[in-house]
């Protein structure tokens, strides 16, 4: 048995109203993926545990601090993006000024600015080119489904050199550690215990958090 808004003898306007919830319910369950996949938290959330792999402190900070700094940075990052697709089309369509289609449509004209800022050309013109599509002439006439999959994988890039950046003097810590133990003929003594404190001391002293914060927000620039 169909419910009432579904059945043959609903309005059109019952349906419609139906269809919205149904649709709006199924947004919300797809609310996480969204967040990780349309805004800046995979960046920001693969460099951290680049870091923390990076610094060998194993569990510490613990995930939860981990993804809720992310979150906070990705509030912050998409912060101008969220602002203007409130004044464009959330207001607007609560004030009733604006009908449901228009308003997504206002609604999506920030956030794929902000995607097609940090979206590499070359990963856009794969994705066109796979999807078997005319060559779009500008920004507009890019699909939105060939956008994101484009805007992910450029993340992932970005992400992957800012964390080979942040390897690299932590590296050379246990390089020299590992080289030290073996002069000393101290061979069985496991590198990274020694090299741990150090790793730590350098990151507290060159203020770390304060330049991986600031890093992160300046490579959405």
């Amino acid at each position: 048995m169909l419910p009432p808004l579904l059945s043959k003898s609903a309005q059109p306007a019952e349906l419609a109203l139906s269809l919205r919830l149904l649709i709006g319910m199924a947004l919300l369950s797809l609310a996480p993926a969204l967040l990780m996949m349309l805004t800046s938290f995979t960046r920001i959330i693969i460099i951290l545990s680049f870091l923390r792999s990076a610094l060998g402190t194993q569990q510490t900070p613990p995930n939860a601090v981990l993804i809720g700094l992310a979150l906070f940075l990705t509030a912050f990052v998409m912060h101008p993006t969220w602002d203007k697709i409130n004044k464009d089309a959330l207001e607007p369509y609560m004030a009733g000024k604006l009908g449901y289609a228009e308003a997504l449509n206002r609604g999506e004209k920030p956030l794929r600015q902000f995607m097609f800022s940090q979206t590499r050309e070359k990963d856009i013109a794969l994705f066109i080119r796979m999807s078997r599509i005319p060559r779009p002439r500008d920004q507009g006439g890019t699909p939105t489904y060939v956008l994101i999959p484009a805007f992910v994988i450029s993340e992932l890039k970005s992400a992957f050199q800012i964390g080979f950046v942040l390897y690299l003097p932590f590296m050379v810590i246990d390089i020299v550690v590992a080289s030290i133990l073996m002069s000393m003929g101290m061979m069985m003594l496991p590198p990274t215990m020694i090299a741990l404190p150090f790793k730590i001391l350098l990151f507290v002293m060159i203020d770390g958090w304060h330049l991986i914060a600031q890093s992160i927000v300046l490579s959405f620039g």
